[in-house]
């Protein structure tokens, strides 16, 4: 096996970065498990927005397409996480490992941040985060939206996890590429962000934190406001089911179906109402 090209990884990575508005600046946040990467944009004094993405090689990067119209409002922190690719590093004394682990982690970064309470939002498995950080943490969080959140409200599709087992398995540029073109059924991806994606597989990174859903005695009694958007065309899992559980479960939800979509276009291929109906949420 040859070397990873972590070289070509970073230079995919900021090709990327390169797409977000004038002013993004970068700062490295020390926690307990590491030093966290976090871009920031928008205005200094605006109400404070900490954006999570996906696993496996979505990045702080992939919020490209919505960060504009979001940093109008609000100073928004982008990060990547600890243990994913991306330019945070984790630490070999304090791995991550449970539940209580991330969550203490964000806790962390927003003290190292200087943020007292934030809007949250997060994309599949930083929605996942995100949810269970609002759960353990509900006065750090103002109000938190979920873009086709994984792992939350369902399972994944059988034929996801085995479309995804090569890839997952033997990670390889053609095998990401691939995955990606079957579950987002032949939409227009950004050349640069699939370059990304590609050069992800393989990338030095931990185990991802996994763990049961939020048990539903907690999601009723989550007092914050929630938007969730699920993606109509997702074949993560059932996006109709979804929708539902969410809607019964939590008190002060919106909850939306975004029509012509699917869960790995988002966050950077998605509707151009998106970003709107994000800030609409967020300023209410």
């Amino acid at each position: 096996m040859g070397t990873y090209d972590i070289d070509g990884f970073f230079s995919a990575y900021d090709k990327v970065t390169a797409k977000w508005p004038a002013g993004r600046e970068a700062v490295e946040v020390p926690t307990p498990y590491g030093t966290t990467y976090v871009h920031v944009c928008g205005p200094a004094d605006g109400p404070a927005l900490v954006l999570l993405p996906g696993g496996g090689g979505a990045t702080s990067a992939s919020w490209y397409a919505q960060v504009g119209e979001l940093a109008r409002t609000h100073r928004v922190h982008a990060v990547d996480l600890v243990g994913a690719p991306g330019r945070s590093a984790r630490s070999g004394d304090r791995p991550l490992r449970s539940v209580a682990d991330l969550t203490a982690w964000l806790d962390a970064l927003l003290d190292g941040l200087g943020i007292d309470v934030a809007d949250v939002g997060g994309h599949s498995y930083g929605a996942w985060i995100a949810l269970h950080h609002a759960l353990r943490s509900p006065a750090r969080v103002r109000r938190l939206f979920l873009l086709d959140p994984t792992g939350c409200f369902a399972g994944f599709k059988a034929a996801y996890l085995l479309r995804a087992a090569p890839m997952l398995l033997w990670p390889s540029p053609r095998r990401v590429r691939a995955f990606l073109e079957w579950e987002t059924a032949g939409a227009v991806l950004d050349p640069d962000w699939l370059r990304l994606q590609e050069a992800a597989a393989g990338f030095p990174s931990a185990k991802p934190v996994t763990g049961p859903r939020p048990a539903p005695e907690g999601l009723r009694a989550l007092d914050v406001p929630v938007l969730l958007l699920v993606a109509a065309n997702s074949r993560t899992h059932d996006p109709s089911g979804v929708a539902a559980r969410a809607a019964g479960l939590l008190p002060r939800a919106e909850v939306e179906v975004l029509a012509d979509v699917s869960h790995h276009a988002l966050p950077q291929s998605a509707p151009e109402s998106l970003a709107g109906r994000l800030s609409d949420f967020l300023s209410a």
